[in-house]
């Protein structure tokens, strides 16, 4: 979850993009938030759910350019319960956590009731969770401590980690060491380091999920990050309704443009589109095991 910067006139920030031309293949994004997305809609209220007439507007506009299921992310504890419904979908899977900026307060007993939530079926990860250095809404210190609690949780249900990491890698890559990684597997949502951190996080086995990010002007260095990270450790995400992709920034997100990502890594990377879909296809299979 990060906040994408605006552009153009109020008008234009809130209109949806147009679609793009539909994918040479299926793919998913593994990362976005619909119940932000419809309160960025105007459909609900900011902290309300995003209700299934949305959820399925969202996975019909997704699915007719070929993204075919999404991981929605339920990272406050007021977010779990409609997280957690929102997979009624069929195409609709979940990860819950505490987003690092919201851990202040966090008991025991929140942990107690996370770690039964994260055993249902449709439950895929533990995420996002992590540190965030750009916001000072919580000390780093009781950062770090909430973040060890959950890889201690991934561990105990047998799920993946989804982390964001936000201005605060190194202390990100020195907790996994020393706490020692999931053996479900561990994503950096919306990575944002270069392509040093890239080569570390590929050695010790992690995916790299990229956003709309990687086709602003000003990330050069993420798109060098995206050139060295090997296919199969690769994913793609939206962050919606976040990191909207150029050349519509600042709009509102949403799955069906993960086509933007795709493009930009195929022609960063010189590989055919169709070729990125299945790949990434398998590595979502794998990890999430749908």
């Amino acid at each position: 979850m990060t906040a994408g910067s605006s552009g153009g006139t109020r008008a234009d920030r809130n209109q949806p993009p147009p679609p793009p031309a539909p994918l040479a293949g299926e793919v998913f994004d593994s990362h976005c938030h619909l119940d932000a997305m419809s309160a960025r809609a105007g459909r609900s209220r900011r902290g309300e759910p995003a209700g299934r007439e949305h959820t399925a507007a969202v996975l019909a506009d997704a699915a007719a350019v070929g993204v075919v299921r999404v991981v929605n992310v339920g990272c406050e504890v007021g977010e779990w319960a409609s997280a957690l419904e929102s997979t009624a979908h069929p195409d609709v899977y979940a990860a819950l956590a505490v987003h690092p900026t919201e851990v202040a307060g966090l008991t025991e007993a929140h942990y107690r009731e996370l770690a039964e939530l994260l055993r249902h079926p449709r439950v895929v990860a533990v995420g996002e969770t992590g540190l965030d250095y750009y916001w000072d809404r919580t000390e780093p210190a009781d950062q770090q401590r909430h973040f060890r609690r959950h890889i201690e949780l991934a561990k105990e249900v047998g799920k993946p980690l989804v982390i964001h990491d936000r201005e605060a890698h190194a202390d990100v890559l020195r907790i996994l060491r020393e706490e020692g990684a999931p053996p479900a597997g561990v994503v950096f949502h919306a990575f944002s380091g270069d392509a040093g951190m890239a080569r570390e996080c590929v050695a010790a086995g992690y995916l790299l999920s990229f956003s709309g990010v990687v086709t602003f002007g000003n990330a050069p260095a993420l798109r060098e990050a995206a050139a060295v990270t090997p296919l199969d450790q690769l994913l793609v995400e939206t962050d919606a309704p976040f990191l909207t992709p150029h050349p519509y920034r600042g709009r509102p997100n949403s799955p069906y443009l993960i086509p933007h990502v795709v493009r930009s890594l195929s022609a960063l990377k010189n590989i055919d589109e169709a070729v990125i879909c299945a790949t990434i296809t398998a590595s979502g299979k794998q990890l999430f095991g749908w």
